[in-house]
């Protein structure tokens, strides 16, 4: 295969691109969620109060004077459920094409299974980023560092999940909208921040071992032109 194809085959396959996009979304995801608990702590229980005392329906006067505080709060939880499905696109893209920058055969159905088989998804998503991590080939002395980074994000991820999944259900009221508050928020954005620092720290890692490395003292390369004598004139240690 030529050389030239090769190299862009292996700029085809960079997650570079990719961890832009997850740093982009993963910005926009904690920004709309902090949008919303703004919103819940300044017009929050005032309009679950008002939507429970016309019954969910209000009509008339009392649907002009909430109106447009729902609008806002649809486009906001909009904003958040858009967000979060462009994280989890921007994110199984990235780690489809780290993948793939270590070994192009890999195949994506791991990476969806490991994110969307129930129980599974709890350890298997950060089990491959740090397969992804290890077949990098890392430098000597920086495993105790990566696994902090890589265990911080994925039980500040396993906080929010559960954050979202059991304690909001259960503490949930009619004085609240969705019950999302500061503390939601602050592990939100604390794993969005782990998150990003993990892509970045493997697609830096990538691109430091895709370099090329420079030749060994005393070694030729191969398609290296061999010096040839100028016309005319007689090779060294040749005569007559």
């Amino acid at each position: 295969m030529a050389r030239g194809e090769n190299n862009v085959r292996h700029t085809q396959a960079s997650p570079a691109r990719a961890a832009l996009a997850v740093h982009v979304t993963l910005v926009a995801q904690v920004l709309s969620l902090g949008a919303l608990v703004i919103f819940e702590q300044a017009r929050g229980r005032d309009l679950a109060v008002q939507l429970a005392t016309f019954g969910g329906r209000p009509t008339g006067a009392d649907a002009e004077a909430v109106v447009g505080a729902v609008t806002v709060f649809a486009v906001l939880m909009m904003l958040v459920a858009g967000t979060s499905i462009a994280v989890a696109a921007a994110y199984v893209t990235w780690l489809v094409r780290a993948r793939q920058a270590n070994d192009r055969s890999a195949a994506t159905g791991p990476v969806a299974a490991a994110w969307l088989i129930p129980g599974v998804n709890l350890i298997a998503p950060v089990v491959l980023v740090d397969e992804v991590w290890r077949g990098a080939r890392p430098p000597a002395g920086r495993r105790g560092r990566w696994l902090a980074l890589l265990t911080g994000w994925w039980l500040s991820w396993l906080a929010m999940l559960a954050l979202v999944t059991v304690r909001l259900p259960l503490g949930s009221s009619e004085l609240d909208l969705t019950g999302v508050g500061m503390l939601e928020l602050s592990c939100s954005a604390l794993a969005a921040l782990l998150c990003a620092a993990t892509v970045r720290e493997l697609t830096r890692l990538q691109r430091s071992s895709g370099a090329p490395r420079p030749a060994e003292p005393g070694t030729v390369r191969a398609f290296a032109p061999q010096p040839r004598p100028a016309s005319g004139s007689t090779p060294i240690g040749r005569t007559g």
